[in-house]
């Protein structure tokens, strides 16, 4: 990281537990590809959910590599001079690899982590239901946290 001055150790985990949207970068054939996700952080992982059809899941079953960004406590800074404006946040980018989740019961798990993270409510998920998405499991390799100011 270049901005040593910023860089953040402690509160990694609060921004992936905290944050509501997640950036997922993949290389598609050397063209980037970017999509925004829900997501949940849990037991070192980030899991995500898609359809079992389209780019990303082409893409990821090509090459598990990815890249990931999130952030919170997002906020413009003004200042007299515009070409000054800054903004304040915390944020996370990591590097993992993605793999898709067969075992149904972890799947369901990382399932209710998403929905229990966006709606604080339980749901039964069928395996009928489990069967007609995926969950993709990013293990994480690399990361880092930054906050400004």
């Amino acid at each position: 990281m270049r901005r040593t001055d910023k860089e953040m150790k402690d509160g990694i985990e609060e921004v992936l537990r905290r944050a509501k949207i997640c950036r997922i970068a993949m290389c598609d054939g050397g063209v980037p590809y970017c999509v925004p996700v829900i997501f949940c952080y849990s037991d070192g992982f980030i899991y995500i959910h898609s359809a079992r059809e389209g780019r990303k899941i082409d893409i990821l079953r090509r090459s598990s590599l990815v890249c990931f960004e999130t952030e919170i406590d997002i906020s413009l800074i003004r200042s007299g001079n515009p070409c000054k404006w800054t903004l304040a946040y915390k944020s996370v980018i990591g590097i993992g690899r993605a793999s898709f989740v067969e075992d149904r019961e972890e799947k369901r798990k990382a399932l209710n982590c998403i929905i229990k993270k966006y709606s604080d409510e339980d749901f039964e998920i069928s395996n009928e239901e489990l069967d007609k998405v995926e969950v993709i499991r990013i293990e994480i390799e690399e990361m880092s946290g930054k906050r400004s100011p």
